[in-house]
């Protein structure tokens, strides 16, 4: 609900703030007056005023605007917030625009409770807080999927979850059909590359792959074998040092025996050299220790001439494998795997015959889901006139005929139906597509009832229309105001008007005006507060002889209050 709006230099107007409530709210005023501006600002202020109208929008001379509205969200609006993780929690939402003139350019910005956002998200959200009809609206009906997108907004909650199922099924349709048209393209590329791809599975299968980490595997294979020779020398040399002495020289264990022999003697002189006795006793056995070691690893080396040949042919063939196709050996084992899984499950034809069977049946369940759709369509269609032909024939249209024609269309993400408006306003005038034949005043009174008949499935938006009532004859203007005032009831409602029984019928009445001070024309609006003033606004607009429009316009009022 729609419950303030402030303006500061917005085309007629230096400064204003409303305060608005619910129920049914009408502006009046003189032709020219800016009565239309109020909702203009609006639609400016949520997304939908850019570039040159935007220009005209900013008071002539100014450097900057600001158009603030203020709105109590519904359920919708705040699930919406919510999940943009904006204002969440808030009971109030203010919605601003501000217009800055910079050189030769004009910028804006827009926030939501102090945030900043992009006009997609303002666009987003629009709907969700305002409803907004103009006079000769042809360009929403026109809009492709428009009509069918009411209709489904009419079938409420069973029907958006038809739809949903719907969409869910063209998905999972499409990815089948991608899936099958990939697999056509590959298999006549397929038949292009046969015979190089026979020759590459055969070379594979011939190398025998296995393990991704083989060749690392071979290396380090060869290259203790490599360096085995290398390896014995060293053994034999350390332990012939350490053990066997060298060129007839005593050994470093001779050594040791022979200085443990010397220290037991000198021991026997003097006591205190026992524990550098012990200590050579733990050098001697250190170094047996050591020579037995060497004497193990020795026994570990291998010397196999032709288990090395082996592994260098077998890290040749791998690595020109692997040059030749330009790929890593896990690719290629990757790649020979595929392959091998081409041939067992019947190559390119069996892999075909699977995909095309699937696409089938997820044809068949999209096929079947668009099917309940149109059912449930046809139903709400069946209601939609109904109802839209007991609110229309009030309204001077009591020969009018209409039908929501759902005929069959291209399946997409909304089914397989094609909605279109037909419409007859004249006894043996064909149907035909109201947005080719209804005239100004016609299309008017036809979205009115529209909004009416949608506003009983959803109640979160304000409603306002513009002149709706432009050219309709009292009789018919007195029917819009029983609409609107109905419509009231569920939904906040403004509408500009020049009719004095629509603008009698509302709970609340303001008035524009505009006045030239030092040669400046500015607009004021003020809200109609007493029976008096309202009674000489609706006399105003009743025109003709003035005492006969007052007592005209205090009839109205009377018949509000009965």
């Amino acid at each position: 609900m729609l419950t303030g709006l402030r303006l500061e230099n917005i085309a007629l107007i230096d400064s204003l703030e409303l305060a608005f409530d619910r129920g049914f709210s009408v502006l009046t005023g003189e032709t020219g007056a800016g009565k239309s501006i109020l909702l203009d600002a609006l639609d400016a202020a949520l997304g939908g005023v850019q570039a040159s109208a935007a220009v005209r929008l900013l008071r002539s001379g100014c450097e900057r605007a600001v158009i603030e509205a203020t709105f109590r969200p519904g359920r919708a609006a705040l699930r919406w917030l919510e999940e943009q993780q904006l204002a969440e929690g808030e009971e109030e939402l203010v919605v601003s625009r501000e217009w800055r003139r910079q050189e030769d350019r004009l910028t804006s910005r827009s926030r939501l409770n102090g945030v900043m956002v992009n006009r997609q998200q303002l666009l987003a959200l629009r709907p969700l807080l305002i409803d907004l009809t103009v006079q000769g609206q042809t360009q929403q009906l026109a809009r492709p999927g428009q009509q069918k997108r009411w209709l489904d907004h009419l079938g409420g909650a069973p029907l958006e979850q038809e739809l949903s199922e719907v969409r869910r099924h063209w998905q999972d349709w499409l990815h089948c059909r991608s899936a099958l048209e990939q697999a056509e393209r590959d298999r006549l590329q397929l038949d292009q590359q046969r015979e190089e791809l026979d020759a590459l599975l055969v070379e594979l299968e011939s190398a025998e792959l296995d393990d991704p980490a083989e060749i690392a595997q071979l290396e380090a294979e060869q290259d203790r074998l490599v360096h085995g020779v290398r390896l014995q020398e060293g053994l034999a040399l350390l332990i012939g040092r350490l053990q066997d002495g060298a060129e007839q020289a005593p050994s470093a264990l001779d050594h040791l025996v022979a200085c443990t022999h010397e220290l037991q003697q000198m021991q026997a002189l003097d006591a205190s050299l026992q524990s550098l006795k012990e200590q050579c006793l733990d050098l001697e056995a250190g170094v047996q220790d050591l020579i037995r070691g060497l004497e193990a690893y020795g026994a570990s080396l291998e010397s196999d001439p032709e288990r090395l040949a082996f592994l260098q042919d077998r890290l040749a063939q791998l690595k020109r494998l692997e040059r030749r196709h330009g790929q890593e050996l896990e690719t290629l084992i990757q790649q020979r795997d595929e392959l091998r899984d081409r041939q067992q499950s019947g190559g390119a034809d069996g892999l075909l015959e699977r995909l095309r069977d699937q696409e089938r049946a997820a044809c068949a369940v999209r096929d079947r889901g668009n099917a309940a759709l149109r059912v449930r369509r046809l139903a709400v269609a069946a209601r939609l006139q109904e109802q839209l032909m007991g609110h229309l024939r009030p309204m001077g249209l009591a020969n009018v005929r209409f039908v929501v024609a759902v005929e069959p269309a291209d399946p997409s993400e909304s089914g397989a139906d094609a909605v279109q408006f037909l419409f007859s306003a004249n006894p043996g005038q064909p149907l035909a597509p109201l947005a080719d034949v209804a005239s100004g005043g016609e299309m008017s009174r036809f979205l009115l009832a529209l909004k009416t008949c949608l506003a009983d499935v959803d109640g979160s938006s304000t409603l306002l229309f513009d002149e709706i009532d432009t050219g309709v004859s009292g009789r018919v203007s007195g029917a819009m105001a029983d609409l609107l005032r109905r419509l009231s009831r569920h939904r906040q409602v403004f509408c500009v008007t020049h009719q004095p029984l629509v603008a009698a019928a509302a709970d609340h009445h303001f008035r524009v005006s505009k006045a030239i001070s030092d040669g400046v024309t500015r607009s004021q609006v003020s809200q109609l507060q007493d029976t008096q003033a309202r009674q000489q606004e609706l006399a105003e607009l009743a025109g003709g002889d003035l005492q006969e429009a007052k007592a005209y316009a205090a009839s109205l009022l009377d018949q509000k209050a009965a």
